[in-house]
């Protein structure tokens, strides 16, 4: 089913560049969704440590897995995307620092990167919400190690700093923003936290709100399949 939307997408759309979140999949199927015309997937590998990915997981899923998809997303030809959530429940600055090297080898094309919000009913609702000036940073490393990769000023960054989290987010080095452009009567079945921001600039109808506050900023908004390059 999968294979078969992308193929029709991709026939509708040729120039249009089309992005997968799936999660995990095994190699064949991987393939498959690559040759029906998937050019970019998305798979945080969310954390490089062991202990940390025990943590947040069910002991049905394998962090070994998780870093077996990325590696073959990138040997298929997709531009892959990767990253973490800053402040998850148990994260140290060591298993960061893990992760960054980690990313340094696999030279993802995009890098998600936003702060953890917690979401009742959840297992981790306790917890309290990742800091996003750490995200900030954060984002400026990357940007300085991966100067050519497409890096989000996450929607997560606008929910919790809704004044300022997404312009902030551009100005340390992000360059790619994601409103949602789900049909509003569907957007509560994709609440993946309390509080998601989803209307105003964080929608497609809020579109020119967003390039104005854009300019205002001194940025400029791009329709371009922001493709990576070399």
């Amino acid at each position: 089913m999968i294979a078969s939307t992308v193929r029709k997408i991709s026939s509708k759309f040729p120039d249009s560049a089309i992005t997968l979140s799936l999660g995990e999949w095994d190699d064949a199927s991987l393939k498959l969704f690559r040759d029906a015309g998937a050019t970019r997937y998305l798979l945080r590998h969310e954390t490089r440590s062991e202990r940390h990915y025990g943590m947040l997981h069910p002991a049905s899923m394998s962090l070994d897995n998780r870093i077996r998809c990325l590696r073959t997303l990138k040997r298929l030809g997709y531009q892959t995307g990767t990253g973490i959530m800053t402040g998850s429940p148990f994260q140290t600055l060591r298993d960061i620092i893990s992760d960054i090297e980690f990313m340094r080898e696999l030279q993802p094309e995009m890098i998600g990167i936003g702060p953890f919000i917690p979401a009742a009913g959840t297992p981790l609702a306790s917890f309290p919400p990742g800091s996003v000036e750490l995200t900030l940073r954060l984002i400026s490393v990357l940007r300085i190690i991966f100067p050519k990769a497409n890096i989000p000023a996450t929607t997560a960054l606008a929910t919790l700093d809704p004044a300022r989290g997404r312009i902030a987010g551009l100005h340390a080095g992000a360059n790619v923003v994601m409103p949602n452009v789900s049909p509003k009567e569907a957007r509560d079945a994709y609440r993946l936290y309390d509080n998601k921001a989803s209307t105003g600039k964080e929608s497609i109808e809020g579109l020119g709100e967003l390039a104005r506050s854009f300019a205002e900023a001194g940025f400029r908004l791009s329709f371009d399949r922001g493709d990576y390059h070399e």
